[in-house]
C-alpha cells in the first residue's frame, strides 16, 4: 500500500505507461527492434569483427570485477546503478518533451497522452441545441469524448450577431462562438480573447471579438464553414461545431391571441402564451454534415437552452428531426431549471415535452434529465419577482408521455447575481452516467 501522495501518483503513472491503448510501448520496442537489427546488420557487414573485440573487452572487465570484487555485491550493485540511469534517462527524456508539448502545464506526459488517447475513442456524441445553454453542455461533456458535434441554431437576430446579419449578410456566428470557445483546449488567454466584448469605439461597442474573427474569416474563406474550422483549428478544440442549417432562416412564433411576431430576439418580448413555431423561408435543408454526425452518432442530446428559439429551431428542420428520430442512438433532453419569462411561463416539465413533440409530430427522446432539488429560498424570491419558478416535475403526465425520468443535482447557484444555471461538470457527469447505464443495458440484453 502507498500511502505517500506522491508515490501513489508515481504508481498511477507507472500504470498507465503499462495499460494498452497509449500507442507508446509498441513503437519503444519497435525502436529497439531497429537499433538491435542495425548493430547486427553493421556486424554482420564487417564479419563479426568489432562484435568480438567488445565481447572480448566485456568478457575481460567482468572478469576483473568479480576477482577484485564479490559478485553476490557487485551484481546487485550494478543492478540498481543500471535501473537507476534508465529511470533518471526516461524521466529527464520525458520532461524535455512534455516542456515543449505544455510549456506552461503541471501535467506529466504520460496524462497528456492518456487523455488523449481516451478522450479520442470517445463516445460520438451529438448536442443540439444554442444560447448559453449548448455552450454550457459542452464545457462538461469534453471531459468525457472528443467526439462532439455541436449543432447550433442560426436564427439568432439580435446583439452583436443580428447587427453582423444585417450588416454583413452572414449567418448569426454569437451563439457558434460560445460553442467554440466552450470546446476549445487552447490557452486561457486567448479564449478570453476570443470571448472579449468592445465596450466603446464608434461601430465597436457591442461586440465580441470573435464575431468579427469569425466575420473575417467567412469572407477569406468564403464560406461559414471554412471560418468555423479555421477558428476551430486556432483553438484546438475538442470536437466540431456546426450550423443546422447554412440557409438564412428567420423565426416566427403565433400566440395564443392570435398576433404572429417574427424574429428570435422578439418573441420573448410579446409575454403571451406561445402556439405554433416556424422558420421563414420553411423546412430549410440541413447542413449535410449535421446529418453524416446524426447519422453516426451513439448518443444525441438536447439543450439546455431557450425552449422555442434555441431548442426547436434545430427541429423545425426536416432532415434533422427524421435523422434524430431513425436514429438508434440513446437520446435525452436536458429541461431547463426555471421558466422562462415570455416562453415558458407557468410550463411543467411534460409541457417541455409536448411542445418538442409537437414540432416533430411525436416522441424524439427517450429520457429527460431534470434538476432534483429546488434553488435557496433567496434565489426563489427574486425569480417570483420576475415571474419565473422552478419547471416543475409532472411526474405521471412524463411516464403518460413515455419519458423515462432521470433526476439529479445539476445546478450551479449564483447567490451575487441571483442566476440559476445549469453546472457544467455535474451535467456532463449526469448525462454519461446515464448513457453508461443504458448502453450497459443494451448490452446485457
Amino acid at each position: 500500500m502507498v500511502n505517500n501522495p506522491k508515490g501513489r501518483k508515481r504508481v498511477n503513472h507507472l500504470y498507465k505507461w503499462l495499460s494498452p491503448g497509449i500507442l507508446v510501448k509498441r513503437w519503444l520496442l519497435t525502436s529497439i527492434i531497429g537499433i538491435l537489427l542495425t548493430v547486427l546488420g553493421i556486424a554482420i557487414w564487417t564479419k563479426l569483427t568489432p562484435i568480438y573485440r567488445f565481447l572480448d573487452f566485456i568478457i575481460d572487465l567482468l572478469n576483473k570485477i568479480t576477482n577484485n570484487i564479490p559478485n553476490y555485491f557487485s551484481g546487485p550493485l550494478l543492478l540498481v546503478f543500471g535501473l537507476f540511469l534508465l529511470y533518471w534517462g526516461q524521466t529527464r527524456t520525458l520532461g524535455s518533451i512534455t516542456e515543449v508539448l505544455k510549456p506552461d502545464s503541471e501535467e506529466e506526459l504520460i496524462d497528456v497522452l492518456w487523455n488523449y488517447r481516451r478522450l479520442n475513442r470517445g463516445t460520438k456524441v451529438v448536442a443540439i441545441g444554442g444560447g448559453t445553454g449548448l455552450s454550457t453542455l459542452l464545457r462538461g461533456i469534453k471531459y468525457y469524448s472528443a467526439n462532439i458535434t455541436a449543432v447550433v441554431t442560426v436564427a439568432d437576430d439580435g446583439g452583436s450577431s443580428g447587427r453582423i446579419r444585417r450588416e454583413m449578410g452572414m449567418l448569426p456566428p454569437g451563439d457558434i462562438r460560445n460553442c467554440i470557445a466552450a470546446l476549445a483546449d487552447e490557452e486561457k488567454l486567448l479564449t478570453e480573447l476570443f470571448q472579449y466584448r468592445f465596450t466603446a469605439g464608434e461601430g465597436l461597442n457591442g461586440h465580441s471579438f470573435g464575431n468579427l474573427f469569425l466575420t473575417a474569416l467567412n469572407d477569406i474563406t468564403g464560406s461559414l464553414e471554412g471560418a468555423i474550422d479555421a477558428s476551430s483549428k486556432v483553438l484546438a478544440i475538442k470536437g466540431k461545431v456546426l450550423p443546422a442549417t447554412l440557409s438564412d432562416v428567420s423565426l416566427w412564433a403565433k400566440f395564443a391571441d392570435g398576433k404572429i411576431v417574427e424574429g428570435e430576439s422578439n418573441i420573448p418580448e410579446v409575454g403571451e402564451k406561445i402556439i405554433e413555431v416556424g422558420c421563414n423561408p420553411p423546412n430549410p435543408p440541413a447542413t449535410p454534415a449535421v446529418i453524416k454526425a446524426i447519422q453516426q452518432a451513439q448518443y444525441i442530446i438536447l439543450g439546455p437552452g431557450s425552449l422555442y428559439t434555441s431548442i426547436i429551431p434545430n427541429l423545425l428542420i426536416p432532415e434533422i428531426r427524421e435523422a434524430i428520430i431513425k436514429s438508434s442512438a440513446p437520446k435525452i433532453y436536458v429541461c431547463n431549471i426555471m421558466t422562462q419569462k415570455g416562453e415558458t411561463d407557468g410550463f411543467t416539465v411534460s409541457d417541455h415535452i409536448r411542445a418538442i413533440d409537437h414540432v416533430c409530430g411525436g416522441k424524439i427522446f427517450d429520457a429527460i434529465l431534470v434538476q432534483g432539488r429546488s434553488p435557496s429560498q433567496e434565489i426563489l424570491r427574486k425569480y417570483a419577482a420576475k415571474h419565473c419558478h422552478p419547471v416543475y416535475l409532472d411526474r405521471e403526465e412524463v411516464v403518460k408521455l413515455g419519458r423515462r425520468i432521470v433526476q439529479g443535482n445539476v445546478m450551479s447557484q449564483d447567490l451575487d447575481s441571483s442566476y440559476v444555471r445549469h453546472d457544467s461538470q455535474l451535467l456532463g457527469k449526469a448525462l454519461f452516467r446515464w448513457y453508461s447505464s443504458t448502453h450497459k443495458s443494451k448490452l446485457f440484453r
